[in-house]
């Protein structure tokens, strides 16, 4: 069953409201995906809710005593983009957040892509493979500081 776009920005903004009243800690993964044939490209994404103008990275919540940040960086591939990454991920960077009220532990993790090939969910907006200096996104675009942060790490890989 797809979801609608309208659903996550409502789950979106409830989460955030209960962000601030809650102050819970929160661990998520954020993905650097290489494409399959071309290591100079990277998967962006727009999502469907909170700002709907950025590109970032795909990514999500997980649960540390449940499954590792690389086991989570491929399940959310899988469940947002319907791609398919080789089993060997690698941790790029951890980072402590305080963003809307609750500390977040943050990972940054780098996938490779096994196929191009994309089958996106109500999450997400707009997802485009671009070149590393990211020299053909459209227009003048906003980027997360998550890209940017990736993006440093993986030429330092």
């Amino acid at each position: 069953m797809r979801i609608p776009p309208f659903a996550f920005r409502l789950l979106y903004r409830l989460r955030r409201v209960y962000w601030r009243i809650a102050k819970p800690t929160t661990h998520g993964v954020k993905v650097l995906i290489i494409h399959p044939v071309d290591t100079g490209r990277v998967l962006l994404v727009r999502h469907s809710y909170g700002n709907q103008s950025l590109w970032s990275l795909p990514g999500g919540g997980y649960e540390p005593t449940r499954e590792t940040p690389e086991q989570a960086a491929r399940r959310e591939c899988t469940e947002e983009l319907g791609i398919e990454s080789e089993s060997c991920a690698l941790l790029l960077e951890e980072h402590l957040t305080s963003f809307e009220g609750k500390q977040g532990y943050q990972k940054v993790v780098r996938l490779h892509a096994i196929s191009d090939d994309l089958a996106p969910n109500g999450e997400i907006a707009e997802a485009r493979w671009v070149a590393v200096d990211l020299a053909d996104l459209p227009g003048t675009p906003a980027v997360s500081t998550w890209v940017h942060t990736a993006l440093k790490a993986y030429a330092k890989s």
